[in-house]
């Protein structure tokens, strides 16, 4: 008797283990869940192809309740930015990734949705604000929760973590 697999084209045999695939990264992306990263059960999961705009959520860290992007990762604010704008480019925002979006941010747990906000960076990308605040990840937290970029001074002024006020939580 010969299999079924062996009886289909070899493009369809492809697209079955492509779908299998997909369903395997699925749940163990499903399984990934909870707090081994530090982070609380609050923090959100990826957004990177959710049909609304960058989220924004609260979630339990070192520093207390922090504001954190769609992966859980720590969102900063850097006090050289003047009145809301974005000043972070080239080697800073290789540093500091902004928190970009192509449609209305999204106000996650915890977070109020009337201090979101966007602002237009210089290279015409729309950054996320929260309180008035250009928001940025640190490539230096290498996993969700983490808040390693606290307090830095890199690039000539601080960086903090925002509180759900969007406040900068100043630990020192």
């Amino acid at each position: 008797m010969t299999s079924t697999l062996k009886r289909r084209s070899p493009a369809a045999r492809t697209r079955t283990a492509v779908v299998a695939g997909a369903a395997v990264v699925a749940l163990a992306v499903a399984g990934c869940g909870g707090g081994s990263y530090g982070a609380s059960a609050t923090t959100p999961a990826p957004t990177a192809n959710a049909p609304g705009g960058a989220s924004v959520a609260l979630a339990h860290s070192g520093l207390g309740r922090v504001l954190v992007d769609g992966q859980g990762r720590t969102l900063y604010l850097w006090k050289a930015d003047p009145g809301g704008k974005s000043t972070c480019d080239g080697a800073c925002a290789s540093d500091w990734p902004p928190l970009t979006t192509s449609k209305k941010p999204v106000a996650g747990h915890g977070v109020s949705a009337s201090k979101l906000g966007t602002t237009t960076r210089g290279d015409g990308t729309t950054e996320v604000t929260y309180n008035g605040h250009p928001l940025y990840t640190y490539a230096g937290d290498v996993a969700p929760g983490q808040t390693t970029g606290q307090g830095s001074d890199a690039f000539g002024a601080e960086w903090y973590a925002l509180s759900a006020a969007g406040d900068e939580i100043d630990n020192g």
